[in-house]
C-alpha cells in the first residue's frame, strides 16, 4: 500500500541511508542539543555560574528528544526553536535557566546547518572517491582499447575506451578538490547573539570582551571547527550556503556529463549500463534495454542544478542583519540538493563498477570510419610514391566522399583503401596501405596518458583514502 501522504521520492526511492539520516530529525535536534550543551559548558567554564547538575542532565538528554511533546509545544507557541527549549528543559529541568542563556534562534539553526553541511560533504567526496576508484580500474582494463571519438558529435581521431573514462576522471578529481576545500575552510556561526554584535553575551559576561570572544572560539572548537566566521548579522552569509551548493551542483553536473556519453554510447552499441538477470526495460517492447540509471542522473542532476542558483537569489536579499524569507526555501533547497546528489552517486558507483564493453562492436565501427582516419599519411605515402601533394589531396577527397556515401547506403565496409589502390593516380599499392588498417595507429599517446593520469593524478588521490568501498543499493 501507498502511504496516504505525500513523500519525497529521495527518501522513498533514490537517496542513501546515511544520508536521508544526516538531514533527519534527529540528528538536526540532536546537534541544537549539544550545542546548547557546549554553550553551557562554555559559559560555565568562563563563570557563569551554571549547577554541574544543570549541565548532566543536559549531557544525559541530548538524544531522548520527545517529538510529540515537541509539536505540541510548537503549535502553541508557533516557533520551533522555543518548542525544543521546552521540550529540553522538561527532561533537564535543572538545566531549564540556563538552556540558550544569552543566545538567539541562529545559534542553534544555523551552526547545526554548517554541520550537517560539512558531513553531507565528506558523504559525497567519499561517494566521489569510490567512483573514481571504480573508474580507475575500467580505465586501466580498456586503456589500449581504440574506439572512434568524437567532437560535435561527429566521428574525429581515434582515442582509446580507456582514455575516455580518464576524461570522466579528471572532472571527478577537480569535484574533489572542490569538496575537500569546501569540508577544510567552511567557517563555524559561532556565538554572535541577535544582530551578530554579541550584546548579549558582553553583558553576561559583565563587560569582558576577551571572555566572549573566548567563548565563540571555545564553543567552535568543541562543535569541531578550527574558527568561526569573524562578522555576521543574526545568520552567517547566506554566501556561504551559495558556495557549498555550488559544490554540490558541481558534482551532479560531472555526473551528468559522464551519464550522457554512456547513453549516446550505449544507443551506439559500444558499451552499456549494467542490465540485472529479472530487469525489465520496457513494459511493451520485451527486447528493450534502456540505460535507465544514467537517464536517472540526468533528471536527478537537473533538479540540483535548479537548486544552485536558488542560494544565490536568497543571498541577495538577505537585508540588514537577515530577513526570514530564507528559512523555509533553504529547509528545501540545502537538503535535498545533498540527497539528489548523494543518489546520482550511487548511481554513478554502480553504472561505472559494472559497465559492460562490447569490442566487436567498437571496432565495427572504427572500420566503418578508419580509412578516413588515415588522410595525413595517406597523403604522405603518395608524396613518398613520387606524386603531388595537392593531386593527392585531391584523388583522397574524392574517394572518401564516395566511400562515405556507400556506407551511408549500405555498403558492408568502407573501400576506401581499396580505391585509392585501384586509381593510377594516387599511384601507392594496396601493400603500402594494409598497414593503415591497424587502428592502434591512431590513437597517439591515448594509453600512455592513461598509464601517467593514473599514476601521477588519480592515485595519490585514492592513497588518501582507504576505507573500505559505499555498498548503496539502487533501490530501484
Amino acid at each position: 500500500m501507498l502511504p496516504s501522504v505525500y513523500s519525497s521520492p529521495l527518501a522513498e526511492r533514490y537517496a542513501s541511508r546515511a544520508m536521508l539520516e544526516l538531514w533527519g530529525g534527529d540528528a538536526r535536534y540532536g546537534l541544537w542539543r549539544k550545542l546548547w550543551l557546549v554553550l553551557a559548558e562554555a559559559e560555565r567554564d568562563l563563570g557563569i555560574d551554571i549547577p554541574d547538575a544543570a549541565i548532566a542532565e543536559m549531557r544525559a538528554h541530548q538524544h531522548d528528544i520527545d517529538f510529540t511533546a515537541v509539536a505540541a509545544y510548537e503549535r502553541r507557541f508557533r516557533h520551533d526553536v522555543m518548542a525544543h527549549v521546552h521540550a529540553f528543559g522538561d527532561v533537564a529541568p535543572a538545566a531549564r535557566p540556563f538552556i540558550h542563556l544569552g543566545a538567539t534562534s541562529c545559534y542553534v539553526t544555523d551552526n547545526a546547518e554548517l554541520v550537517l553541511m560539512r558531513r553531507g560533504l565528506e558523504l559525497l567526496r567519499d561517494k566521489c572517491v569510490d567512483a573514481l576508484r571504480s573508474l580507475a580500474e575500467f580505465a586501466r582494463e580498456w586503456r589500449t582499447l581504440p574506439c572512434l571519438g568524437y567532437t560535435h558529435l561527429q566521428p574525429a581521431q581515434l582515442t582509446t575506451v580507456g582514455k575516455r573514462a580518464t576524461l570522466w576522471m579528471q572532472d571527478l578529481l577537480l569535484d574533489i578538490a572542490d569538496l575537500e576545500h569546501r569540508i577544510a575552510t567552511l567557517p563555524f556561526r559561532g556565538v554572535k547573539g541577535t544582530t551578530g554584535t554579541q550584546a548579549s553575551f558582553l553583558s553576561l559576561f559583565d563587560g569582558d570582551h576577551g571572555k566572549v570572544r573566548e567563548l565563540d572560539r571555545r564553543v567552535s572548537a568543541a562543535m569541531g571547527f578550527a574558527a568561526s566566521i569573524p562578522v555576521s548579522g543574526q545568520t552567517y552569509s547566506r554566501k556561504i550556503d551559495a558556495q557549498v551548493l555550488g559544490v554540490v551542483a558541481g558534482v551532479a553536473a560531472s555526473a551528468s556529463k559522464l551519464s550522457g556519453d554512456i547513453r549516446m554510447l550505449q544507443a551506439f552499441g559500444e558499451i552499456e549500463e549494467p542490465f540485472e538477470k529479472d530487469q525489465i526495460g520496457s513494459s511493451a517492447m520485451a527486447y528493450k534495454r534502456n540505460p535507465m540509471r544514467s537517464e536517472r542522473i540526468a533528471a536527478l542532476a537537473r533538479f540540483v542544478l535548479s537548486l544552485e542558483p536558488n542560494a544565490n537569489q536568497t543571498h541577495a536579499v538577505q537585508y540588514f542583519e537577515r530577513t526570514l524569507d530564507d528559512s523555509a526555501n533553504r529547509r528545501l533547497a540545502i537538503p535535498e540538493s545533498f540527497l539528489a546528489t548523494d543518489a546520482i552517486l550511487v548511481l554513478v558507483r554502480n553504472i561505472v563498477s559494472g559497465l559492460e564493453v562490447h569490442p566487436a562492436r567498437i571496432r565495427r565501427r572504427v572500420d566503418d570510419e578508419l580509412p578516413f582516419m588515415a588522410t595525413e599519411e595517406l597523403i604522405v605515402r603518395a608524396v613518398r610514391a613520387g606524386g603531388d601533394r595537392q593531386q593527392a589531396h585531391e584523388v583522397i577527397r574524392q574517394h572518401s566522399i564516395a566511400a562515405a556515401r556507400a556506407v551511408k547506403d549500405g555498403a558492408a565496409r568502407n573501400d576506401m583503401l581499396d580505391r585509392l589502390a585501384a586509381d593510377p593516380a594516387f599511384g601507392v599499392p594496396m601493400s603500402d596501405l594494409e598497414a593503415l588498417a591497424d587502428p592502434a595507429r591512431f590513437t597517439g599517446r591515448a594509453p600512455q596518458q592513461v598509464t601517467e593520469f593514473l599514476e601521477e593524478e588519480v592515485a595519490p588521490v585514492l592513497a588518501r583514502y582507504t576505507g573500505a568501498a559505499a555498498t548503496d543499493e539502487v533501490r530501484v
